[in-house]
């Protein structure tokens, strides 16, 4: 019995690694190639091929040491990569105004 509730928690946790790995890779599909570079970060194909990997090691080799390396990589991705991309790409958190506010209001050309 205490085997059977181990194995769903482990069954558990592998689905979602592999749902976080899914979402990174199509975070990491659906971002522009030159806001890697203006982020500085790795190119747009290295993390296709990182999360890509990750994704089949996830379904076709259910190996824990990998799976956790992978989310290793997943977790880099979704936690420093993906907001510096936001951020170069314009979708950082906005506060309101417009843009020609200043950081004490709005900027009126000095009338």
């Amino acid at each position: 019995m205490l085997m059977t509730g181990f194995n769903s928690l482990v069954s558990l946790l592998s689905l979602v690694m592999l749902v976080l790995a899914i979402v990174a890779l199509f975070f990491s599909a659906t971002a522009r190639e030159d806001a890697y570079r203006a982020a500085d970060k790795q190119t747009k194909m290295f993390w296709m091929i990182i999360l890509g990997v990750t994704v089949a090691v996830n379904l076709l080799v259910p190996m824990l040491f990998l799976q956790i390396a992978g989310l290793v990589a997943t977790i880099v991705f979704l936690v420093d990569v993906r907001p510096a991309l936001k951020a170069v790409s314009g979708g950082g958190p906005r506060k309101g105004g417009s843009s020609s506010d200043g950081p004490y209001g709005p900027y009126n050309g000095g009338r």
